[in-house]
């Protein structure tokens, strides 16, 4: 976990730092009472400022998932496992709403769009990077290749 971030990404780098603490306790990979990297061993492992670190832990405990110990670190909270899925789960079918609204709207059919979910799930791919080569591959228009 929060092993990488890309900098390339349209998504701001403290957004991903969240999304991946979020992503980790709604999976199960952290868990209540877990440690996190200190601010500084994280922006060093991320090759980030410290600064982007520490707004998205100050955001993180905001928002009731993450609380400091002075002295001590920053750690996950007690009981929010079952509220972040929720949140992951609720934000993520939106988007895949959204996206699957856009396809269908470009002509897409129901066949064109399973086939690219199915070959994206079997993919170990990080959530902020390059489209894969194979799912690009898969841009190609049927209509236009005939």
């Amino acid at each position: 976990m929060l092993s990488s971030i890309d900098i390339h990404s349209s998504v701001a780098v403290y957004v991903q730092i969240e999304n991946h603490v979020q992503f980790a306790i709604s999976s199960g990979r952290l868990k209540a009472g877990d440690q996190l990297p200190s601010v500084r061993e994280l922006s060093e492992r991320l090759g980030v400022n410290p600064n982007t670190v520490a707004k998205a832990y100050r955001d993180l405990e905001v928002m009731g998932l993450l609380y400091t110990r002075r002295g001590m670190g920053v750690f996950v909270n007690k009981n929010i496992e079952g509220k972040c899925r929720e949140d992951c789960r609720r934000r993520i079918i939106g988007r895949l709403h959204e996206v699957v609204a856009e396809s269908k709207a470009a002509g897409m059919v129901r066949k064109e769009i399973i086939e690219i979910i199915e070959a994206s799930v079997a993919l170990d791919a990080s959530p902020y990077g390059e489209t894969p080569a194979s799912l690009t591959a898969l841009a190609k228009s049927k209509k236009a290749a005939k």
